[in-house]
C-alpha cells in the first residue's frame, strides 16, 4: 500500500479502536473482580480482554478480508497465507486494568509482506491516541510527536517491567535494575508495554527496555518509536526484535550506552 492508502486505512483502524475502547470502559464498570481467570504466574486475564479481541478481529477483518491474525487471547489465527497481519492485544495492562489502576491499552499493528506499516496504541483511561503509519511520522491525538533529545543515560528517564517468567530471571534483572536506578534520573514501570513504548515515542521517556514480551505486546509500539525517529532492538543491539523476547527501545541518541549498560547481565537475563 502507498501513504494515501496507509492513511486512509489508518483512519478506520482509529474507528475500530474508539469502538474498542467503548466496549472496555463500559464492561470496567460493571466488572466483578471474581470473574478472573488465571493465565500463567501472575498473568491475569478477564473476560473483558476476549470480549475486546473478538470485537478487533471481527471489525478489522472487514477492513481487510482474508488477513491473518496474531492475537493475545487466539481469537483468530495466523494461517500465513495472506500479505496482512494484524497483531493485536486487546488490554496490555491487563492487571492495572482488573485492579482499577487506569493504565492499560489497545495495541493495534498491520504487517504488510512482514513489514510493520501501521501502527496504534491507544491508552483507554487518558484518552491518548498513539498512531502511526510507515514513512508518515507518529502522532499523539493527531499531532506530530518526536521522541526526546537526551543525549546521556544519566539525563534520562527509563521505563521497564518486571519479567513474570519463572525461570529464576528476576534476581540478575534486579541488579540491571538497581545499576540503571543510580546511573540515570529514574527508573518508571506503568504495567503496559505498549504505553511504555508509545511514551518513549513522544518523549515522556527516553528509554525503555524489559524482557518476557510478545509480538503483540511490542509490534504497533516500535513502528510509533521508528516513525518518531527513535531506536528498537534486541538486548544485544539486532534489529529482529519482534519475537526475540527483550526489548530495547530509545530516542536513539542513548541507545547505545543503554545496550552497553545492559550486555553484562545478559548471560543469565
Amino acid at each position: 500500500m502507498n501513504q494515501t492508502e496507509l492513511k486512509n486505512l489508518l483512519d478506520k483502524v482509529e474507528d475500530v479502536a474508539l469502538k474498542a475502547r467503548q466496549l472496555v470502559l463500559r464492561e470496567r464498570e460493571k466488572l466483578d473482580a471474581q470473574q478472573i481467570d488465571e493465565k500463567g504466574n501472575q498473568n491475569l486475564v478477564t473476560k473483558v480482554d476476549k470480549m475486546s479481541e473478538e470485537l478487533l478481529v471481527s471489525e478489522l477483518s472487514k477492513l481487510l478480508p482474508n488477513s491473518d491474525f496474531i492475537a493475545e487471547e487466539g481469537t483468530a489465527g495466523h494461517s500465513g497465507g495472506s500479505d496482512h497481519l494484524w497483531i493485536i492485544d486487546p488490554i496490555d495492562g491487563t492487571t492495572n486494568f482488573v485492579h482499577g489502576l487506569p493504565v492499560y491499552s489497545i495495541s493495534i499493528a498491520l504487517q504488510e509482506k512482514g513489514e510493520t506499516v501501521i501502527a496504534l496504541v491507544y491508552h483507554i483511561s487518558n484518552d491518548e491516541l498513539f498512531t502511526a503509519y510507515k514513512g508518515g511520522g507518529t502522532y499523539r491525538n493527531h499531532r506530530k510527536v518526536n521522541v526526546s533529545s537526551a543525549q546521556k543515560l544519566k539525563n534520562s528517564l527509563i521505563a521497564t517491567g518486571f519479567p513474570y517468567d519463572p525461570e529464576g530471571h528476576l534476581p540478575k534483572f534486579m541488579e540491571l535494575y538497581s545499576e540503571l536506578l543510580y546511573s540515570t534520573r529514574g527508573l518508571r514501570r506503568l504495567g503496559s508495554a505498549a504505553i511504555d513504548m508509545a511514551y518513549v515515542a513522544c518523549g515522556y521517556f527516553d528509554a525503555f527496555y524489559e524482557m518476557g514480551l510478545k509480538p503483540w505486546d511490542i509490534a504497533a509500539g516500535a513502528l510509533l518509536i521508528e516513525e518518531a525517529g527513535g531506536k528498537v532492538s534486541t538486548f544485544t543491539g539486532e534489529e529482529n526484535f519482534l519475537h526475540a523476547g527483550r526489548l530495547a527501545c530509545s530516542n536513539g541518541s542513548v541507545h547505545d550506552e543503554l545496550i552497553t549498560t545492559i550486555k553484562p547481565y545478559i548471560g543469565t537475563v
